[in-house]
Protein backbone atom coordinates (compact mmCIF):
# COMPACT_ATOMS: atom_id res chain seq x y z
CA UNK A 1 0.00 0.00 0.00
CA UNK A 2 1.04 3.51 -0.71
CA UNK A 3 2.87 5.71 1.73
CA UNK A 4 -0.32 8.14 0.93
CA UNK A 5 -3.13 5.67 0.90
CA UNK A 6 -1.76 4.89 4.17
CA UNK A 7 -1.89 8.03 5.89
CA UNK A 8 -5.54 8.50 4.28
CA UNK A 9 -6.80 5.81 6.46
CA UNK A 10 -5.34 7.67 9.74
CA UNK A 11 -7.32 11.31 9.13
CA UNK A 12 -10.47 12.69 7.38
CA UNK A 13 -9.86 15.83 5.96
CA UNK A 14 -12.64 18.82 6.18
CA UNK A 15 -15.05 20.71 7.47
CA UNK A 16 -18.67 20.95 7.63
CA UNK A 17 -19.33 24.68 9.06
CA UNK A 18 -22.78 24.35 10.94
CA UNK A 19 -21.10 22.14 13.64
CA UNK A 20 -17.88 24.65 14.56
CA UNK A 21 -18.16 25.82 17.88
CA UNK A 22 -16.83 29.46 19.16
CA UNK A 23 -14.23 30.35 21.01
CA UNK A 24 -11.39 28.40 19.06
CA UNK A 25 -8.16 29.41 17.35
CA UNK A 26 -8.01 29.53 13.59
CA UNK A 27 -7.07 25.83 12.01
CA UNK A 28 -7.57 24.46 8.84
CA UNK A 29 -8.32 20.75 7.36
CA UNK A 30 -5.07 18.83 6.24
CA UNK A 31 -3.89 20.41 2.67
CA UNK A 32 -0.71 19.67 0.53
CA UNK A 33 0.26 22.94 1.17
CA UNK A 34 1.16 21.84 4.89
CA UNK A 35 4.05 19.73 3.12
CA UNK A 36 5.56 22.17 0.73
CA UNK A 37 9.10 21.78 0.55
CA UNK A 38 8.93 19.14 3.45
CA UNK A 39 11.80 16.00 3.31
CA UNK A 40 13.66 14.11 5.72
CA UNK A 41 16.88 12.86 5.87
CA UNK A 42 17.41 9.93 7.72
CA UNK A 43 21.09 8.08 7.98
CA UNK A 44 22.74 10.06 5.30
CA UNK A 45 20.09 10.25 2.91
CA UNK A 46 17.44 12.91 1.91
CA UNK A 47 14.06 12.63 -0.22
CA UNK A 48 13.73 14.60 -3.14
CA UNK A 49 11.62 14.09 -5.69
CA UNK A 50 13.75 10.85 -7.01
CA UNK A 51 12.38 8.55 -4.25
CA UNK A 52 15.15 6.58 -2.50
CA UNK A 53 14.09 3.44 -1.30
CA UNK A 54 16.51 0.43 -0.65
CA UNK A 55 18.42 -0.70 2.86
CA UNK A 56 21.23 1.26 4.51
CA UNK A 57 23.33 -0.06 8.04
CA UNK A 58 22.01 -0.10 11.39
CA UNK A 59 23.88 2.99 13.42
CA UNK A 60 24.80 1.51 17.03
CA UNK A 61 23.18 4.43 18.78
CA UNK A 62 20.25 6.60 18.38
CA UNK A 63 20.04 8.61 15.12
CA UNK A 64 18.09 11.48 13.71
CA UNK A 65 14.88 11.85 11.50
CA UNK A 66 15.20 15.74 10.29
CA UNK A 67 13.05 17.48 8.82
CA UNK A 68 12.09 20.81 7.75
CA UNK A 69 8.84 20.87 9.93
CA UNK A 70 9.53 17.73 12.34
CA UNK A 71 12.26 15.76 13.51
CA UNK A 72 13.12 12.90 16.04
CA UNK A 73 15.08 10.40 16.79
CA UNK A 74 15.28 6.55 17.05
CA UNK A 75 16.72 3.92 18.89
CA UNK A 76 17.56 1.31 16.23
CA UNK A 77 17.19 -1.76 18.61
CA UNK A 78 13.55 -1.08 19.13
CA UNK A 79 12.28 1.35 16.83
CA UNK A 80 11.34 3.56 19.94
CA UNK A 81 10.78 6.86 19.10
CA UNK A 82 12.59 9.98 21.21
CA UNK A 83 11.96 14.38 21.22
CA UNK A 84 9.14 14.50 18.49
CA UNK A 85 9.13 18.07 17.79
CA UNK A 86 7.76 20.59 15.40
CA UNK A 87 10.84 22.95 13.93
CA UNK A 88 8.72 26.17 14.04
CA UNK A 89 8.99 26.67 9.79
CA UNK A 90 7.26 29.26 8.67
CA UNK A 91 3.79 27.75 6.80
CA UNK A 92 0.46 28.34 6.29
CA UNK A 93 -0.64 25.46 8.60
CA UNK A 94 2.12 25.69 11.37
CA UNK A 95 0.42 25.80 14.81
CA UNK A 96 3.58 26.48 16.67
CA UNK A 97 3.87 30.94 16.34
CA UNK A 98 7.21 30.67 14.41
CA UNK A 99 9.01 28.23 17.06
CA UNK A 100 10.29 24.72 18.21
CA UNK A 101 7.57 23.21 20.12
CA UNK A 102 8.06 19.42 21.90
CA UNK A 103 5.25 16.87 21.38
CA UNK A 104 6.57 13.63 22.75
CA UNK A 105 9.53 12.70 25.21
CA UNK A 106 8.81 9.27 23.83
CA UNK A 107 6.75 6.38 21.96
CA UNK A 108 8.87 3.88 23.08
CA UNK A 109 7.36 -0.06 22.65
CA UNK A 110 7.81 -3.05 24.79
CA UNK A 111 9.27 -5.77 22.92
CA UNK A 112 9.59 -8.42 25.76
CA UNK A 113 13.17 -9.24 25.34
CA UNK A 114 12.96 -9.09 21.40
CA UNK A 115 15.20 -6.68 19.50
CA UNK A 116 15.07 -5.36 15.73
CA UNK A 117 18.50 -7.17 14.14
CA UNK A 118 18.00 -6.86 10.47
CA UNK A 119 19.05 -3.73 7.96
CA UNK A 120 16.96 -0.84 8.08
CA UNK A 121 14.65 -0.63 5.11
CA UNK A 122 14.08 3.31 4.01
CA UNK A 123 11.46 4.90 1.53
CA UNK A 124 11.80 8.62 0.98
CA UNK A 125 9.95 10.94 -1.41
CA UNK A 126 9.46 14.23 -1.08
CA UNK A 127 7.82 14.44 2.56
CA UNK A 128 7.49 11.10 2.99
CA UNK A 129 9.31 8.27 5.10
CA UNK A 130 8.97 5.02 5.91
CA UNK A 131 11.38 3.11 7.65
CA UNK A 132 10.93 -0.69 9.18
CA UNK A 133 13.42 -3.35 10.93
CA UNK A 134 12.91 -7.02 11.71
CA UNK A 135 14.12 -9.20 14.67
CA UNK A 136 13.79 -12.37 15.34
CA UNK A 137 10.73 -14.58 16.42
CA UNK A 138 8.77 -12.51 13.61
CA UNK A 139 9.20 -9.49 15.18
CA UNK A 140 8.86 -5.62 12.95
CA UNK A 141 8.41 -2.66 13.43
CA UNK A 142 7.30 0.13 10.73
CA UNK A 143 7.66 4.02 11.23
CA UNK A 144 5.76 5.79 8.42
CA UNK A 145 6.16 10.07 9.00
CA UNK A 146 5.45 12.95 6.98
CA UNK A 147 7.55 15.99 6.74
CA UNK A 148 4.31 18.24 6.88
CA UNK A 149 3.41 21.34 9.47
CA UNK A 150 0.18 19.53 10.13
CA UNK A 151 -2.36 16.74 9.00
CA UNK A 152 -1.73 12.69 9.68
CA UNK A 153 1.47 13.01 9.59
CA UNK A 154 2.63 9.89 12.00
CA UNK A 155 2.16 6.05 12.36
CA UNK A 156 3.88 3.22 14.55
CA UNK A 157 3.17 -0.29 13.58
CA UNK A 158 4.45 -3.06 15.64
CA UNK A 159 3.60 -6.88 14.18
CA UNK A 160 5.18 -10.21 16.24
CA UNK A 161 4.93 -13.77 15.39
CA UNK A 162 3.34 -15.14 17.91
CA UNK A 163 -0.05 -12.49 16.96
CA UNK A 164 0.20 -10.93 20.98
CA UNK A 165 0.02 -6.97 21.10
CA UNK A 166 2.80 -4.94 21.93
CA UNK A 167 2.24 -2.22 24.73
CA UNK A 168 3.47 1.41 24.07
CA UNK A 169 3.69 4.16 26.59
CA UNK A 170 4.18 7.58 25.04
CA UNK A 171 4.68 10.17 27.29
CA UNK A 172 4.38 13.81 26.31
CA UNK A 173 7.15 16.07 26.30
CA UNK A 174 7.36 18.94 29.38
CA UNK A 175 5.55 21.53 28.13
CA UNK A 176 2.46 19.67 26.56
CA UNK A 177 -0.42 17.72 27.91
CA UNK A 178 -3.42 16.23 27.23
CA UNK A 179 -6.96 17.43 28.26
CA UNK A 180 -10.57 15.89 28.14
CA UNK A 181 -11.81 18.81 24.74
CA UNK A 182 -14.72 20.77 26.45
CA UNK A 183 -16.15 21.54 23.14
CA UNK A 184 -16.64 17.56 22.72
CA UNK A 185 -18.13 17.51 25.99
CA UNK A 186 -20.69 20.46 25.46
CA UNK A 187 -21.89 18.07 22.42
CA UNK A 188 -21.45 14.85 23.93
CA UNK A 189 -24.25 12.30 22.48
CA UNK A 190 -25.21 14.78 19.75
CA UNK A 191 -25.52 13.86 15.98
CA UNK A 192 -23.41 15.89 13.56
CA UNK A 193 -22.35 15.81 10.07
CA UNK A 194 -23.40 16.94 6.74
CA UNK A 195 -25.73 13.65 6.76
CA UNK A 196 -27.32 14.26 9.81
CA UNK A 197 -30.93 15.57 9.69
CA UNK A 198 -31.30 16.74 13.71
CA UNK A 199 -28.78 15.85 16.63
CA UNK A 200 -30.75 12.63 17.57
CA UNK A 201 -29.15 10.86 14.08
CA UNK A 202 -29.61 8.85 12.85
CA UNK A 203 -26.05 7.55 12.42
CA UNK A 204 -24.62 7.37 9.11
CA UNK A 205 -21.34 7.74 7.37
CA UNK A 206 -21.42 11.43 7.28
CA UNK A 207 -23.39 11.52 10.30
CA UNK A 208 -21.11 10.77 13.78
CA UNK A 209 -22.27 10.57 17.19
CA UNK A 210 -20.12 13.06 19.56
CA UNK A 211 -18.16 11.00 22.32
CA UNK A 212 -15.64 11.80 24.60
CA UNK A 213 -12.15 13.54 23.28
CA UNK A 214 -8.65 13.57 24.82
CA UNK A 215 -6.56 15.58 22.66
CA UNK A 216 -3.14 17.56 23.58
CA UNK A 217 -1.91 21.17 23.97
CA UNK A 218 0.60 23.43 25.05
CA UNK A 219 0.66 26.18 25.88
CA UNK A 220 3.12 28.50 24.89
CA UNK A 221 1.58 27.18 21.09
CA UNK A 222 -1.87 28.46 21.29
CA UNK A 223 -2.74 27.14 17.75
CA UNK A 224 -1.68 23.76 18.61
CA UNK A 225 -3.32 20.76 18.81
CA UNK A 226 -3.05 17.31 18.54
CA UNK A 227 -4.57 13.62 19.07
CA UNK A 228 -3.10 10.20 19.52
CA UNK A 229 -5.08 7.93 16.65
CA UNK A 230 -5.22 4.32 17.42
CA UNK A 231 -5.87 1.56 14.88
CA UNK A 232 -6.68 -2.24 16.43
CA UNK A 233 -4.78 -0.66 20.12
CA UNK A 234 -6.41 -0.21 23.04
CA UNK A 235 -5.99 2.10 25.81
CA UNK A 236 -4.83 0.89 29.32
CA UNK A 237 -6.43 2.62 32.09
CA UNK A 238 -4.27 4.52 34.55
CA UNK A 239 -6.43 4.48 37.34
CA UNK A 240 -4.63 6.93 39.48
CA UNK A 241 -5.12 9.59 37.29
CA UNK A 242 -7.73 11.72 35.82
CA UNK A 243 -10.39 13.57 37.35
CA UNK A 244 -13.87 12.12 37.39
CA UNK A 245 -15.85 13.41 34.31
CA UNK A 246 -19.27 12.13 34.67
CA UNK A 247 -22.15 13.49 32.50
CA UNK A 248 -25.79 12.85 32.14
CA UNK A 249 -25.26 9.83 29.54
CA UNK A 250 -23.23 7.84 32.41
CA UNK A 251 -19.60 8.56 30.42
CA UNK A 252 -16.18 8.38 32.30
CA UNK A 253 -13.77 7.46 29.47
CA UNK A 254 -11.31 10.24 30.46
CA UNK A 255 -11.22 10.01 34.22
CA UNK A 256 -7.94 7.20 34.22
CA UNK A 257 -6.08 9.10 31.80
CA UNK A 258 -3.07 11.13 32.86
CA UNK A 259 -1.79 14.15 32.02
CA UNK A 260 1.81 13.17 30.79
CA UNK A 261 1.49 9.78 30.21
CA UNK A 262 -1.03 7.25 27.39
CA UNK A 263 -0.51 3.69 27.45
CA UNK A 264 -1.84 1.52 24.66
CA UNK A 265 -1.65 -2.50 23.72
CA UNK A 266 -1.38 -2.10 20.02
CA UNK A 267 -2.32 -5.38 17.96
CA UNK A 268 -0.05 -7.39 16.02
CA UNK A 269 -0.38 -5.40 12.61
CA UNK A 270 -1.87 -2.10 14.96
CA UNK A 271 -1.26 1.23 14.63
CA UNK A 272 -0.35 3.73 16.54
CA UNK A 273 -0.70 7.12 14.60
CA UNK A 274 -1.06 10.69 15.55
CA UNK A 275 -2.73 13.62 13.76
CA UNK A 276 -3.06 17.17 13.98
CA UNK A 277 -4.80 20.35 13.13
CA UNK A 278 -8.25 19.98 12.09
CA UNK A 279 -8.34 16.38 12.08
CA UNK A 280 -7.76 16.09 15.75
CA UNK A 281 -11.26 17.79 16.35
CA UNK A 282 -13.25 16.13 13.68
CA UNK A 283 -16.04 13.56 14.89
CA UNK A 284 -15.05 10.95 12.69
CA UNK A 285 -16.37 7.56 12.50
CA UNK A 286 -14.42 4.86 14.47
CA UNK A 287 -11.42 3.64 12.33
CA UNK A 288 -11.94 0.30 10.87
CA UNK A 289 -10.65 -3.26 12.40
CA UNK A 290 -7.74 -3.98 10.33
CA UNK A 291 -4.38 -5.13 10.49
CA UNK A 292 -3.04 -5.81 6.54
CA UNK A 293 -3.13 -4.26 3.82
CA UNK A 294 -6.30 -1.06 5.47
CA UNK A 295 -7.58 0.79 3.25
CA UNK A 296 -9.11 4.29 3.87
CA UNK A 297 -12.78 2.52 4.07
CA UNK A 298 -13.68 4.77 7.05
CA UNK A 299 -12.78 8.24 5.35
CA UNK A 300 -15.12 10.53 4.62
CA UNK A 301 -14.02 14.00 2.87
CA UNK A 302 -15.97 17.12 3.19
CA UNK A 303 -18.58 16.05 5.12
CA UNK A 304 -17.68 15.41 9.15
CA UNK A 305 -18.12 17.72 11.70
CA UNK A 306 -15.01 19.47 13.41
CA UNK A 307 -16.10 20.85 16.64
CA UNK A 308 -12.72 22.79 17.35
CA UNK A 309 -10.94 23.10 20.69
CA UNK A 310 -10.16 25.88 23.45
CA UNK A 311 -7.34 27.74 24.28
CA UNK A 312 -6.14 28.51 26.42
CA UNK A 313 -7.16 25.26 27.67
CA UNK A 314 -9.74 25.99 31.54
CA UNK A 315 -7.36 24.04 33.91
CA UNK A 316 -10.51 21.98 34.83
CA UNK A 317 -9.75 20.24 31.93
CA UNK A 318 -6.54 19.48 31.89
CA UNK A 319 -6.12 15.55 33.28
CA UNK A 320 -4.18 15.36 36.03
CA UNK A 321 -2.24 14.12 37.70
CA UNK A 322 0.80 13.84 34.95
CA UNK A 323 2.18 10.09 35.19
CA UNK A 324 0.85 7.09 37.79
CA UNK A 325 3.11 5.73 40.44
Amino acid sequence: MSIKRTFAALAALSVVPLAVVAAQPAAQAASSKFCTGGSYTVLGTTGTKDRFRGTVAAPAGRFTVQGKYTRFTIDPATFALYDYAFTGAPNTGDMTGGRAVGIYAGKVPDHRGLTLTSAISLELRDEDMVISRTGPGGLSMKIQAKDCAQGGIFQMEPARGDGTATRIVHTLADTTFYYDNPNFRARLGQYLGSGCTSVAGPAGPACVRVTPRVTIANDTAPRLVLRDSAQVATRVPSPECGPDFTNTLGLTETKDHCGGVSIWDVASGGRMGMVTGEDATEVANPPTTCTTDCQAENQVRGELAVLGFPSPVPAESRLTPRTAS
